[in-house]
């Protein structure tokens, strides 16, 4: 039943999320409008072969509502109209950004009742094992849609965007993807990506599952072996503070695996859809440092250990 509620409200979401992209379109072609007036006129001038005082003043009009709106939307001119305008446009992109996280909650939501449902089913046949192909992509298509952070003017970003670690007394909820220090087959201990399934407050401790299904394994865990992921992308233009800079240690999920490994920065985003690059340590070269390999903003956390001398 709560599966059915969720769907319902899925489609609600999607129905106003389409009427706020179609809301945003038309503030932004409010100014093609003007260009195309613009070009009519002239047409018509052209084959009328005269400049009349009408069209001298409907051209007047034209030129400068158009230039105002191109002002605006570059951030010049009128201190008013630009205000106007950018209030105007990232109302609806807020209203829009916000119907997205809600529908992306609903849908893990329902992943995890599925998930749990499935447990205790007996009825139902074991789930196959995912393929590690189709793991890594959607690994790489949860970094791709990982939310970027847009405040308010003087809003600071938030805990678990980009670099800004979670609060002290932060637990991550059912469903979240975690970093989680767990014990190997061999007894060495090493950083995997990891599903929260649960928190227990009378013991301060996670079970969390293995996010990679072919060594499937639940580990019970303390809160210093868990470290959350970012929930935000951090802007690089408008908040270069909340990313982590060039040669800081760091703990950087590998390519192409599920396993953290110590890192140092070797260039920062540069724009809000550029990952990482960063250097792996690896003694199989000369100066202890892989070259450089990218790697996205969900998958880059810190690292409170010291670097390596």
């Amino acid at each position: 039943m709560a599966l059915v509620s969720a769907d319902s409200r899925i489609a609600e979401l999607l129905t106003e999320l389409h009427q706020l992209i179609k809301q945003t379109q038309e503030e932004r072609s409010r100014s093609e409008h003007n260009l195309v007036n613009i070009q009519k006129t002239h047409e018509r001038m052209q084959t009328e072969n005269k400049i009349s005082p009408y069209y001298r003043t409907k051209l007047r009009g034209l030129y400068t509502t158009a230039k105002a709106d191109a002002e605006a939307e570059l951030g010049l001119g009128s201190p008013d109209r630009q205000e106007a305008y950018a209030e105007c446009l990232t109302h609806i992109l807020r209203k829009a950004l916000d119907k997205i996280a809600e529908i992306k909650s609903l849908l893990e939501e329902r992943r995890i009742a599925a998930k749990i449902a499935g447990l205790y089913n007996d009825s139902e046949p074991p789930r196959k094992t995912m393929r590690r192909g189709v793991l890594m992509t959607l690994l790489q298509q949860s970094a791709m849609t990982l939310p970027l952070w847009i405040g308010k003017p003087g809003d600071k970003p938030p805990p678990l965007c980009g670099a800004i670690p979670a609060s002290g007394d932060y637990v991550a909820k059912p469903g979240d993807k975690v970093a989680a220090r767990v014990k190997a087959v061999d007894g060495d201990e090493q950083w995997i990506l990891a599903e929260v399934v649960s928190y227990s407050h009378a013991t301060n401790k996670y079970e969390v599952d293995d996010i990679d299904e072919e060594g499937k394994e639940r580990h019970t865990l303390s809160r210093r072996r868990i470290i959350p992921l970012p929930q935000w992308k951090a802007n690089p233009e408008t908040d270069p503070e909340a990313l982590f800079q060039k040669e800081q240690l760091v703990l950087a999920l590998y390519p192409q695996t599920t396993c953290f490994y110590r890192a140092l920065i070797h260039t920062p985003p540069q724009r809000p859809q550029d990952d990482y690059s960063v250097l792996f340590e690896d003694t199989s070269y000369a100066d202890g440092y892989s070259p450089p390999l990218n790697v996205a903003q969900r998958y880059v956390v810190a690292c409170k250990e010291p670097k390596k001398k």
